[in-house]
């Protein structure tokens, strides 16, 4: 091997799948490859964390604490790593200080090494207790810089050389054991990463690594410089599962060093016969894939400086409101939008905050609609940003918000009361460890509901079930079926089904009767919602976009005024409170905690 050998860690169980597949990759795939894995001689492996938490316990029904201990008794050699998001963990808000420390003892107890540890805001503040925590458990601590940019390149009056060095050099002093500058756009020129990547070397005695998204294009020229440059490890993934918004591929990598000074020792052949394995499993994937355009790359993030993932949930959003088609708006408000918001570098959570308010902002005009996240981050829960808010956006965030109308400058944990002896008593009865805890303290409404799931309180719907090969194989011969232009035809009722409505006491079911083998066959259908009395649509709150609902706010009777929150939508990941259009009292609640719903469905309505 090489004296200066390059070393790789390996994104594909992590960051692979979350940047092609919504990360939707299973364990029991994951699992099957996992031993030759770590056979491979990578630095580490990214296995967990980042929206992987979230993505298990919404959709897939799958335990994350299962998964690194799956993985762990698999690959007992390669360290395996996370991504935390430092106070923010593996949610969308800052996390009371007793919540991180108990997240972080249990990731190491499961079996996480590397703890990658970055914040939105690259306010080092962030890092104080997940610091702390993972030096206690003995593991390695990874500091991350979120790169970003306000200019073309680097430089400006925010994102300079200066900024990133001060901001290293913060983070050794910390405890780091290791720096990795986190490129989430692809927009670390080649020339900027020779420089950045120089100038850490001098500064810093930790070892340096580099992770750059392939979104631009510009990944493998960023690397080579970065290599020339001295840096220490860089982030790849098996072929299969890179390029596009993920990583640069492995394989090319390991060739082009071969025999060279950097020459990673890694044997070629085996991660060929590795990729052929992730090439066999990802058609059960290919959903998720985005297939709206040929090119493998989105030239324009060199010019928008738009994330990948925060590109497509944006599009998402879009669909989901029939807006779709003012997407060129948006690219026009999200500039203004994040520089009103102190130009934050576009990273979860900060890109979801931003760009849902830019969303927000062309859907319903300008801040007349404002998350409960961008309120907490204007008032400094997320951290201190790189530059100032305006005054404007500020006064309108705050007004009339609860903790107060004037920013803090302190460490933004320092307010939140403890959290984890409120979250056991909730859960008492359903939860059984402290993971189980842990899942309800970060997603109290989905992370209750799979707790549910998982210990049979409630079926699992049937789309957290995963794709098998019999499902691929039968998709492939419907479309080879349509590209033959053969004729879909599916069974026809001898007769259209006739509704009924029935009154069952006070609910009221639509029933719906159809011919069935020469019966007749009554299936009751979930009741109606309430619809707003004919004439006054101000008697109703509707669903502004599609989203979840977390909670209701009131109950049917109270007396409400007019502009009082009344129920609590998640949409587009962020939350919102809904008014009440009028006085009065409620008559009925339409949903409950947990469902989804559609864009105009009628939540509540008033009398």
């Amino acid at each position: 091997m090489a004296a200066n050998a390059l070393k790789i860690t390996d994104l594909t169980f992590r960051d692979g799948h979350q940047s092609l597949f919504a990360t939707r990759g299973r364990t029991d795939d994951l699992a099957a490859i996992a031993p030759e894995m770590d056979a491979v001689g990578f630095w580490s492996m990214e296995v967990w964390g980042g929206a992987t938490f979230d993505v298990m316990t919404r959709f897939l029904n799958e335990d994350p604490w299962e998964r690194i201990r799956v993985l762990k008794a698999k690959m007992p050699h390669v360290p395996l790593q996370m991504l935390l998001r430092g106070q923010n963990l593996v949610g969308y808000r800052n996390y009371a200080d007793d919540v991180v420390r108990a997240f972080v003892r249990h990731a190491a107890d499961c079996g996480i090494d590397v703890f990658r540890v970055f914040d939105a805001l690259n306010d080092e503040r962030n890092f104080l207790t997940a610091f702390e925590a993972i030096r206690e458990t003995g593991k390695h601590i990874q500091g991350a810089l979120s790169y970003s940019l306000t200019e073309h390149s680097l430089g400006g009056p925010v994102y300079n050389l200066g900024y990133y060095l001060a901001k290293a050099r913060k983070i050794q002093d910390m405890g780091a054991h290791s720096l990795c500058i986190k490129d989430m756009a692809g927009l670390l020129a080649p020339t900027d990463a020779e420089t950045l990547v120089s100038a850490l070397k001098r500064e810093l005695s930790i070892p340096i690594v580099v992770h750059s998204h392939f979104t631009s294009g510009m990944a493998y020229m960023t690397l080579l410089k970065a290599i020339e440059a001295g840096v220490d490890v860089i982030d790849t993934c098996l072929a299969p599962w890179a390029l596009r918004t993920s990583h640069a591929a492995v394989e090319p990598i390991v060739a082009a060093l071969a025999g060279g000074p950097r020459d990673t020792g890694l044997d070629l052949a085996r991660l060929l016969r590795l990729g052929e394995y992730f090439e066999s499993i990802s058609p059960k994937y290919r959903d998720f894939l985005d297939d709206t355009k040929l090119s493998i790359i989105d030239t324009g993030v060199l010019k928008h400086q738009i994330p990948g993932g925060m590109f497509s949930n944006m599009v998402s959003q879009l669909r989901q409101a029939e807006a779709l088609d003012r997407l060129a708006e948006v690219y026009a408000e999200l500039p203004r939008t994040r520089r009103e918001l102190g130009s934050p570098p576009l990273v979860t959570p900060t890109s979801q905050i931003v760009g849902t308010q830019a969303v927000l902002n062309v859907l319903f005009g300008r801040y007349k609609m404002i998350s409960r996240e961008v309120k907490d981050y204007v008032y400094g829960l997320y951290g201190k940003p790189p530059a100032a808010i305006d005054p404007d956006v500020q006064r309108l965030a705050l007004t009339g918000y609860e903790r107060g109308e004037e920013p803090i400058t302190g460490r933004a944990a320092d307010l939140l009361e403890p959290e984890l002896e409120k979250a056991k008593q909730e859960t008492s009865g359903l939860a059984r460890d402290i993971g189980d805890v842990l899942c309800y303290a970060l997603y109290p409404t989905t992370g209750l509901r799979f707790l549910k799931w998982k210990y049979g309180v409630e079926p699992p719907p049937p789309e957290t079930k995963p794709k098998t090969f019999d499902d691929v194989k039968r998709e492939n011969e419907l479309f080879a079926r349509v590209r033959k232009g053969e004729a879909l035809t599916s069974p026809q009722a001898s007769a259209p089904p006739r509704a009924f409505m029935v009154r069952v006491g006070e609910d009221v079911f639509r029933v719906e009767v159809e011919p069935a083998a020469g019966t007749m066959t009554a299936t009751a259908l979930e009741a109606p919602p309430p619809q707003a009395p004919a004439g006054d649509p101000a008697s109703a709150v509707a669903a502004p976009i599609p989203g979840l609902i977390l909670k209701y706010l009131v109950k049917v009777g109270d007396e409400v005024k007019a502009g009082d929150p009344v129920v609590v939508l998640e949409a587009m990941k962020m939350q919102n409170n809904l008014p009440a259009p009028r006085a009065g009292r409620v008559a009925s609640l339409a949903f409950k905690a947990g469902d989804n719903v559609n864009r105009g469905d009628i939540l509540l309505t008033l009398e």
